[in-house]
């Protein structure tokens, strides 16, 4: 007798998503595992399409981290009103951005693309060159003056997040305090003078402050 044949495995193209779908599962993936987990053909196994389908969304993995980093933008609140007077109005908008982008567990490797050009964050681009112009740059005085900011925001976040994490995983003494607390106060009197004071005030929260330094020094260049 003839054996029945064995059912045939659906054949054809692989179901369509969405780039909405795509940046969901993303998300996912860097907010529990980190970005390290994030590869084109998990992401694949995760919208249960193929890796090269994706390709029709985003180009690269960069292309997708900035993705993630728009639809970041696009959530965070935006300040109700801003300061009427440029100047605080450009450290108003600065902060916004750092607050935004401080507690966001992925954030580093984002940053690492070198800018905020997102769609939904240029609103806070737009704040800060617009703020540095009606101070009185020239409008490429107030972009190099943005990127300086952006670079400050940025490395803020950068050293803040890595700190957090090495604190995070040891309780023991960290090599910096063990550094300063051999210091010979005749070669460097001011450190060890400081010393064991260095971890506490490196520990505190100065953004704000380096911030409004940063900007009079860009303005008093004008």
């Amino acid at each position: 007798m003839q054996q029945p044949s064995a059912p045939r495995k659906a054949t054809g193209r692989p179901p369509r998503i969405s780039r909405e779908e795509v940046v969901g599962a993303a998300r996912r993936i860097v907010t529990e595992e980190g970005v390290g987990k994030l590869t084109m053909r998990r992401l694949a196994g995760e919208v249960g399409s193929t890796p090269m389908a994706l390709y029709h969304h985003v180009r690269n993995k960069e292309e997708l981290l900035l993705l993630l980093l728009d639809d970041h933008a696009a959530q965070a609140l935006r300040p109700r009103e801003l300061p009427t007077e440029p100047r605080e109005r450009v450290v108003a908008a600065s902060a916004a951005i750092h607050g935004a982008l401080v507690d966001c567990p992925w954030i580093v490797e984002v940053l690492t693309a070198d800018d905020l050009l997102s769609t939904h964050a240029l609103w806070f681009v737009e704040q800060i060159v617009d703020g540095l112009v009606r101070c009185g740059l020239s409008l490429d005085q107030a972009v190099r003056g943005y990127r300086a900011i952006w670079y400050y925001t940025a490395g803020e976040i950068v050293v803040r997040v890595a700190a957090a994490r090495r604190r995070g995983a040891d309780d023991r003494p960290t090599h910096r305090a063990q550094v300063f607390a051999g210091l010979d106060p005749a070669e460097l009197p001011r450190l060890a003078e400081v010393g064991e004071h260095w971890e506490r005030l490196t520990a505190e929260d100065t953004y704000r402050d380096g911030l409004r330094s940063l900007v009079d020094g860009l303005l008093s260049s004008r």
